[in-house]
Formats: structure tokens, C-alpha cells, sequence
């Protein structure tokens, strides 16, 4: 990094973009890097500075700590990236920071796209615009190409952070062990550790969370005085069915840690706390209920069937009257058909106890179960002959929401008659 920085009084260069996925060390490396240079920067997290005002205000007034010589003035409101590079050239001069490379680092700078269409050609051309020497170093989790404008780019030196491997995983996870314990100790959990979810997560921050919420089940025969800290079969035997429970909730916190602990100190089954892999805990209105309890009666039963399950007085139907070939096959080993909204609606009508009128606010829930991906469009809406949707939802789940209003679904499933 200090080579494309250059020495202190140099021109560097005018932009810099580093990418890289999340937890790759971006920004504590830069961070590091300036304070252990003792380099004159300012630090601007994008996501907490969600406007173009929020963002120049804040990089007016941390510019006023870099020098301690002097006490900080009062901010000064800065609506326009004009007044930005007028105010930013005065606090220059008055910090005596002219003669050296000023680090302008936005953390999270794929906020910038949500800003005005200026402000980001504008900080890549902030040297050229304030005739000085000031580097903007961009940190994304995204790719340059997604981040370039239209017009008035300048292309920046671009830098990448690649993942960390499992042997540096290996070290830094290591670094965290208890005092209790020994280091040889802690580093073959993480090992086993790693063994089971490298595959699936990299996060750092992810990782370091799992660590520490399943660490306590790892020790328990040591505790209990089963097996020492080299026995590592029996420990990996404990620990083995715990770590497959914490597969099934890698990111989602869909438990707190306490909740988790007391489930593995009880031996509990995943499913036997509310939300836990499952999101049987999702709030939906009322009739969003049995509209998604309908679109999963269309979705997984033949056309034909209608008429058997949501039709009065229609007569004796045996099941092999009107089963073809291809039908003996379960339709959810099939998957899910795609349905016209009509027939969605229809079966709504029936299954609903009440009269329900076809308003704005039922289509509206519709657009909401496709927003929150319980149900998917299934190519363009044609104009004559309408959307046509698909359910996405398991069967566990639908079982679920149809208990919360009294609906036993299985009785109309054309695969459990």
C-alpha cells in the first residue's frame, strides 16, 4: 500500500477502489495502515452518512481534528459539492495540510450510487477540483463495473481483497481462545470448526459468532471429566449434531444466543423453538394467509382436481377416474406448477368462509407474498392472458400457516388422498 501512497509531500494518486466480499479486512487494514503512518485522513462510514450533506459535513468536520494545533470551528452547513471544495480548500490552508497527502476513506462506498448522480465523478476528481494533494480511497463490497458512471469518470487504481483462506481463518479464528484453555486446544475446535462450514460461510464476523456459541457444547466431556483435551473423537462425537443444527441458521439469527444455549442444554430438536429454520414465525395478514394457503393448493394440485376439492355437490369421483400416467408421480417430488391468477382467486373463494370481494387490497397482499418471496412470477405479464404465480413455500411451512387459522390443507392435497 505505501507504494501507490508515495511519501507524505507527494501527489499520490487521485482515487483509489478496494473490493472485496465482506470481512475480508478492507477496512481494518486501512485503518491500520493510517494510524501506524500516522497519516492525515478522514474516515466516513457511507451508511451512516445516508445523504450528500450528511457525507460533506462529516468530512468537513473530522477534517478539522486532524490537527490538534489549533480548536475546531463550529460545521458549517455544506449543501452543494461547490460550497464541499470551497470549505475543503479553506480548512486546508488553515490545518497547514497542504504540503502533505490528505486520506479522504469512504467505508461502504456502494452508497454513493444512491446519492446525487455528481457526487461520485466529483470525488474522483476531487484533486483536480481543489487543486490539491488529497487521495479519496473507495472501500466496496461490490466490483468497479458495477460502480462506474455514465459520464465524467475517472477511472481510480482499483486494489483487491481476496477471501481469506482457510489457514489464515485458521490463525486469526485461533487468536480468540479462553484463558482456561489451552491455544493446541481451542485451534482443534476452530479446525472442526471450519471443517464443517468453510463450504458454506467465509464471513469472519460469522464465523467467529459460531465459534463462539458452540465452544461451550465442544468442552462439555472435558467438564464432565469423559475425555481429555487430546481425545478428540469423543469431542468431535458431541459436537458433531450440534454443529449440523447450527447449519440449518448460518446468518439468519433467527434465535437469539441465550435461546440457542438452552436448546442445546436441553438436547432439543431445531423445531422445537418458534422461528428456528423454519420462519414459522413470519406475521401475515389474514387473508395473505389463505391467499398463500390457496396459491399452494394450485400449485401442487392437478387442474382436474378443482372441481373434486372446492366444488359442492359435485358427485363421487374415484382418484383413478381421472389420473393419468404421468400423474402417479407425487406432485411435490415435481414441484411446484404455475398457476393463473384466476384460478388463485377462485380457490380463495372457496376455501374463505366469508364472502371476500376482489379489492385493490387482496391484489395488493398478492404483491406483497411476491416481495417477500413466498411466491414467484413466473414470466412477463402478459396483458391478455394475465401473471401467472408459483408457490415457493415447503410443505412444513404451509402446515404451519394454515394451523394459524384452523385450515386443515391436507385434505385438499391431491398427493394424500
Amino acid at each position: 500500500m505505501r507504494g501507490p501512497e508515495g511519501a507524505r509531500q507527494q501527489f499520490s494518486f487521485p482515487s483509489i477502489f478496494i473490493y472485496g466480499h465482506t470481512s475480508s479486512g478492507k477496512t481494518y487494514v486501512m485503518q491500520t495502515l493510517l494510524n501506524t503512518l500516522q497519516l492525515p485522513h478522514v474516515f466516513v462510514n457511507c451508511v451512516e452518512c445516508f445523504t450528500s450533506r450528511l457525507l460533506l459535513e462529516e468530512i468537513l468536520i473530522q477534517l478539522q481534528r486532524c490537527s490538534s494545533e489549533t480548536e475546531p470551528t463550529s460545521p458549517v452547513p455544506c449543501d452543494t459539492f461547490n460550497d464541499f471544495v470551497r470549505l475543503f480548500k479553506q480548512a486546508l490552508v488553515s490545518r497547514e495540510l497542504q504540503d502533505q497527502t490528505l486520506y479522504i476513506v469512504l467505508d461502504r462506498a456502494e452508497q454513493l450510487r444512491e446519492m446525487e448522480a455528481n457526487i461520485l465523478p466529483a470525488f474522483l476528481r476531487l484533486q483536480e477540483l481543489t487543486d490539491s494533494n488529497v487521495t479519496v480511497v473507495l472501500l466496496s463490497e461490490i466490483v468497479w463495473e458495477l460502480f462506474r458512471p455514465n459520464v465524467g469518470c475517472f477511472d481510480p487504481l482499483t486494489l483487491y481483497f481476496p477471501d481469506y483462506s482457510i489457514g489464515h481463518l485458521q490463525k486469526i479464528l485461533s487468536q480468540n481462545h479462553p484463558p482456561e484453555y489451552t491455544a493446541d486446544f481451542y485451534a482443534a475446535y476452530i479446525n472442526i470448526l471450519l471443517g464443517v462450514f468453510y463450504m458454506v460461510c467465509r464471513d469472519l464476523k460469522e464465523l467467529r459468532h459460531l465459534a463462539a456459541l458452540n465452544f461451550s457444547k465442544y468442552c462439555e466431556p472435558v467438564v464432565r471429566g469423559e475425555a481429555n483435551e487430546r481425545d478428540t473423537r469423543k469431542l468431535w462425537k458431541n459436537i458433531e449434531p450440534h454443529l449440523k443444527k447450527a447449519m440449518q441458521t448460518v446468518y439468519l439469527r433467527e434465535i437469539s444466543s441465550s435461546q440457542w444455549e438452552r436448546l442445546q442444554r436441553d438436547d432439543g430438536e431445531p423445531g422445537q423453538l418458534k422461528g428456528l429454520s423454519a420462519h414459522t414465525h413470519v406475521e401475515l395478514p389474514y387473508y395473505s394467509k389463505f391467499l398463500l394457503i390457496a396459491a399452494y393448493l394450485a400449485s401442487y394440485n392437478p387442474v382436474r382436481t378443482d372441481k373434486r376439492f372446492f366444488l359442492k355437490h359435485h358427485g363421487k369421483i374415484k382418484k383413478t377416474n381421472f389420473m393419468k400416467k404421468h400423474e402417479k408421480t407425487s406432485n411435490h417430488l415435481l414441484g411446484p406448477k404455475p398457476f393463473p391468477l384466476d384460478r388463485l382467486l377462485a380457490i380463495l373463494y372457496s376455501i374463505v368462509d366469508k364472502r371476500v370481494a376482489p379489492t385493490a387490497n387482496i391484489f395488493s397482499q398478492i404483491t406483497s407474498l411476491v416481495t417477500l418471496q413466498l411466491l414467484s412470477m413466473v414470466g412477463q405479464n402478459d396483458q391478455l392472458e394475465g401473471p401467472r404465480y408459483k408457490c415457493t413455500v415447503s410443505l412444513d411451512f404451509i402446515r404451519a400457516v394454515a394451523r394459524t387459522v384452523n385450515f386443515d390443507i391436507i385434505k385438499y392435497l391431491y398427493d394424500f388422498l
